[in-house]
This record gives C-alpha cells, sequence and structure tokens, in this order.
C-alpha cells in the first residue's frame, strides 16, 4: 500500500500545476484615454477609496447612512448572496484534496448446509475497520483546479457586487437625504409666500372698500392665494413621499431629529473632485471588479471544458484490519488493504464535450462584451457628472443674481403700485417672477450637491 502512494505523489504534483484555461488577457478598455476638458478648479481629493463617514460633513447624514447599512435588506440580500459564493468556493477548493473516511462494519450469518462447503452449517462472523479513500479524481488536466478558479472569480465578483450595492445605498439614501431637504425648503417657501398674499389681499380688500383699487385688483390677488395654497398642498404631499422613500431606504422607522428642516450649504468635506485618468478610475470601480472577475471565471471554465475531452483518473483506496472476530480486529496478521484504481476515456457522447467548449468560449465572448458595457457605461456616469460639476457654481451664482434682482423689481414694482403709478398686474408678474427665482434657486442648490454624491458615487467612493 504505502508502495502505491509513493508511485502516486509525482502524479498528485502533477495534478496541482496543470491546467488547461487560457491565458487571460485584460480587455482593452473602450473609451478615450482621458475625460473632456476640465476646468483647473475641478482639480481636488479625488473620491475613490474615501470612506463615506469622512466625506459626509452631516452628523445626521451620517447616522441615517449608518442606520441604511445595517438595516437595508438590498445590503443584506448581497450579504447573504456572498456568504454562499464563499460557501461554493469551499466545496470546489474542497475536491482537489483527497476525502478522507472512517468506516467499521459488522456483520454475522448463517449459510445453511447446502449452501456451505464444508457440507455443514455454519456461522459466517466478519468485522471490519479502517480508514480510505472514495473516488478522489487526480486532477491531471486542470478540470477540477479550473472549476475552483471559476468558483473563486464567482465568490471575488459577489464581494465586488456587495461593495456596489452599499456604494449604491449610500448614495441614494444621501439623495433622499437632501431630496427631503429641498422639498421641506420649498414647502417653507410656498408657506410664506401663502402669509405674504393674504397679507397682500387684505390690503387690497381695504383698499377696494375704499374704492382704491378695482374689481380686478381683488381678484388677481385672490388668485395668488389659491396658487399659494395649491403649491402648499403639492409640497407637502412630496415631503410624505420623501420620508416613506427614504423610511424604505433605511429599513427601520426614522427619528424625525435625524431628518433635514433645510438644504444644507454643503454635504461633504470637499467642494470639488478630481477623478484623474479614467484607466486609474473605472478599472477601480465595483462594478467593473465585478465584471471582470466575471470574465474570469468564464475564462476557467473554458479550461474545465477542455479538461473533459481528457481521460479522468479516480482512486479508491482503503486500510485497515479485519477479523471474524470483534476482539481479533487488533491482532498481529489482522491488517487489510484495498488499492482500486480506475480510469474513464470519453469515446462516444454524440459531441456534447465539443458542444459545452463551444458554450464555454461564446461565455467567455458575453462576459467580455458585458466588461466592456460596463467601462462605457462607468466612462458616461463620470464624464456627466463632471460635466455638471463644471458648471454647476456658476449657474448657481447666476440664479441667486436672479433671485436677488426679481425680490429688487418685485420691492419696486409694490412701490409704485402703492403709490398708484402702476397697475397691480405688474406686481403679480413680479411676485410670479420672484417665486419662481427662489424655487428654481432651491433646485439649483440641490442639484449642485446631489451631483457631488454623484460624482463621488460614480468615481467609486462610498466604502467603509
Amino acid at each position: 500500500m504505502l508502495r502505491h502512494c509513493f508511485l502516486l505523489m509525482p502524479l498528485l504534483a502533477l495534478a496541482g500545476c496543470t491546467t488547461l484555461a487560457p491565458e487571460y488577457v485584460r480587455p482593452e478598455a473602450p473609451v478615450p484615454n482621458a475625460w473632456a476638458t476640465v476646468p483647473a478648479e475641478l482639480v481636488a481629493e479625488a473620491a475613490a477609496g474615501l470612506p463615506w463617514r469622512d466625506f459626509f460633513v452631516s452628523p445626521q447624514l451620517r447616522q441615517i447612512v449608518a442606520l441604511a447599512l445595517e438595516n437595508n435588506r438590498d445590503q443584506r440580500i448581497a450579504l447573504l448572496n456572498i456568504e454562499r459564493t464563499r460557501s461554493q468556493y469551499r466545496i470546489r477548493r474542497a475536491e482537489l484534496l483527497p476525502q478522507l473516511d472512517a468506516s467499521a462494519s459488522g456483520s454475522i450469518g448463517r449459510v445453511p448446509a447446502d449452501l456451505s462447503t464444508s457440507g455443514e452449517a455454519q456461522t459466517v462472523r466478519q468485522f471490519s475497520v479502517g480508514i480510505g479513500v472514495s473516488a478522489y479524481e487526480l486532477d491531471l488536466f486542470g478540470r477540477i483546479r479550473s472549476l475552483s478558479a471559476q468558483a473563486l472569480e464567482q465568490y471575488l465578483a459577489g464581494a465586488e457586487a456587495k461593495r456596489a450595492v452599499q456604494i449604491s445605498l449610500v448614495s441614494q439614501v444621501a439623495a433622499g437625504w437632501l431630496n427631503l431637504a429641498a422639498d421641506r425648503e420649498q414647502l417653507k417657501l410656498a408657506r410664506e409666500t401663502l402669509a405674504n398674499q393674504q397679507a397682500a389681499y387684505r390690503l387690497i380688500e381695504t383698499r377696494f372698500r375704499s374704492g382704491v383699487a378695482s374689481a380686478l385688483d381683488l381678484q388677481q390677488a385672490e388668485t395668488r392665494v389659491a396658487a399659494a395654497r395649491v403649491d402648499i398642498a403639492r409640497f407637502t404631499s412630496l415631503v410624505a413621499q420623501d420620508e416613506n422613500a427614504l423610511q424604505l431606504l433605511v429599513g427601520i422607522p426614522l427619528d424625525t431629529e435625524l431628518l433635514p428642516t433645510a438644504l444644507p450649504e454643503s454635504v461633504a468635506v470637499v467642494t470639488a473632485l478630481s477623478p484623474g485618468l479614467p484607466s486609474e478610475v473605472l478599472l477601480q470601480r465595483p462594478d467593473i471588479l465585478q465584471a471582470e472577475h466575471e470574465l474570469l471565471g468564464a475564462n476557467a471554465n473554458i479550461g474545465a471544458a477542455r479538461a473533459a475531452f481528457f481521460p479522468r483518473i479516480a482512486l479508491v483506496s482503503s486500510i485497515g484490519t479485519g477479523s471474524d472476530q470483534l476482539d481479533g480486529l487488533f491482532h498481529s496478521g489482522s491488517l487489510a488493504w484495498n488499492f482500486a484504481p480506475g480510469i474513464t476515456l470519453p469515446l462516444f457522447n454524440a459531441g456534447s464535450n465539443r458542444a459545452n467548449l463551444e458554450v464555454a468560449k461564446l461565455d467567455r465572448e458575453v462576459a467580455v462584451a458585458r466588461y466592456e458595457q460596463a467601462i462605457q457605461a462607468a466612462f458616461r456616469e463620470v464624464a456627466d457628472a463632471l460635466a455638471r460639476q463644471a458648471t454647476i457654481d456658476a449657474q448657481l451664482a447666476a440664479q441667486l443674481s436672479l433671485s436677488d434682482a426679481s425680490a429688487e423689481s418685485y420691492r419696486l414694482s409694490d412701490a409704485r403700485y402703492q403709490q398708484g403709478v402702476d397697475s397691480y398686474l405688474n406686481v403679480l408678474d413680479a411676485q410670479r417672477t420672484l417665486y419662481a427665482a427662489r424655487q428654481q434657486l432651491i433646485e439649483t442648490r440641490l442639484t449642485r450637491l446631489t451631483n457631488l454624491v454623484t460624482l463621488y458615487k460614480v468615481v467609486g467612493g462610498g466604502s467603509s
């Protein structure tokens, strides 16, 4: 038995270093080598690899994100999936080593005289204990090793998928929190506008009764009051929907102290992010790493499909003791062993092996296409976020200037109306312009903050 084991050692060593998988070559990224023109003021700390706790400045938002990462169901599913792929990899990895089994058996049977070689009835007893290897395949052509490599890549892809889910969740929670803040600020503006419109209506009503204002002025003022009430109802509904969406993301009821009352001036520790070159950023994104691990797994699967054309050698062996008496199992001369190698050579299978190889090659081509598609989609996401970031500050400054000018125009129009120089229609136009400008200013501030979160996400930030 030991002599056979020594003879098998070179085969075991050969099985540990042979594989028929093709050499992996990373596909070229099908995107430009540089981003579109990025202004110099965008050059700042890169977001890739920056933990979200270091990125967000609001303690409320940090706590909301932490609760979501702990309780969100998508995050929980991702964790369970990675545990599942880890177990699958351990199963495949275990197949590379022999499986030792311990066994013990005993039997007592009576042989009748007609069947006995001695012509007399006999009672036959057999007892044995031992350890053995059952159907261990010598991986001479790397079939099992290729399948193990595929399982490893699936596990690594699952780990990147989990990281992608986390980054997406962080950005969704931050965006939901900011949307709630913006809608609450819009609601506050609508209520302030209603109060102003009601005050203006009462003033015009007094002037109408005194014969100074016309009935048209009174009706126009009443119209603006009704319009403000409509906006209050609309934004009240939006705030409730924002709270529901945020609670769904977090996964538990939210403490009102963690909810924003208005948009913050800044949501992050940095106000500009420069991701660097596409090759330095995109290849670190978890979704692209996931696609590459899937490509590596498909590449390894080709090795397993190729190995199916070659013979399989399986070993069955055992060593132990046997005796016709239970107390004689460990006496001298009771040693028993068995060694039964087997070989299987595929001769005819109606082309299934060749078809499996073609399927494996096509799966690799699909994986290559998905990898390239992921890179192209990522490049566009970063380019879009950079394009928005390049102009948003100028847009915000222009919108702020428009809001200030509209406020001054409304003040002048109202003063001219009070003096009887202009009609109330000019005041209404100035009011509408001012209200729209303030609403748009809130939307522009929201766009600036959410785009910063988006840029942080698309360059691969968000890890804990």
